[in-house]
């Protein structure tokens, strides 16, 4: 049974941490807590109270399992060229630089295709188009990079590979009138 003081501390803690995202400074909000986390607290201060074989979930039980989580979390989601913790390194595979880098790289692809090729469908060489984003990319540009950008380009149906090897051409998709 949890206490009324311990349930006050499990709901303050979880709110703490929630507004640990709140970074008015930030570019993106980070949430730092979902309910998975609380659910996570509430278990392992039950669990903290067994060990002590309680029956009641005290407010040092919260406070030992809040010390658990947020360390657990701080090791797990904390992006290492920011320092900053990120929760989508957990849900999504991936920090949210990570994210905004393989966007802008889209993007990228998408603006030298139509400057290359023009909308109106001109193929462009795959070497060719990977050259010309690599050289006005301020980050290096690996053929990995570009490769799943430009097949995450192709599976939303923005473009069209065809060819293989040497051959390989990038056209834009044609848009459809619905």
């Amino acid at each position: 049974m949890i206490t009324p003081a311990a349930g006050a501390a499990l709901t303050d803690a979880y709110v703490a941490m929630r507004q640990l995202g709140d970074d008015i400074r930030a570019q993106e909000r980070r949430i730092t807590a979902t309910t998975r986390q609380l659910e996570s607290m509430i278990r392992l201060s039950e669990a903290h109270a067994r060990m002590r074989l309680s029956p009641e979930v005290t407010v040092g039980d919260v406070e030992e399992a809040v010390r658990l989580i947020r360390s657990a979390i701080k090791a797990a989601a904390t992006d290492a060229r920011t320092g900053l913790i990120d929760m989508g390194l957990l849900t999504e595979g991936s920090s949210a630089a990570d994210r905004r880098l393989r966007d802008d790289l889209k993007k990228a692809v998408l603006a030298r295709l139509d400057e290359r090729g023009g909308v109106s469908g001109g193929a462009v060489r795959w070497s060719d188009l990977y050259r010309d984003v690599s050289e006005q990319s301020d980050n290096k540009l690996d053929h990995n990079q570009f490769g799943d950008a430009v097949r995450s380009l192709e599976t939303e149906g923005s473009v069209n590979v065809f060819g293989d090897g040497a051959r390989r051409s990038i056209r834009r998709a044609a848009m459809s009138m619905s």
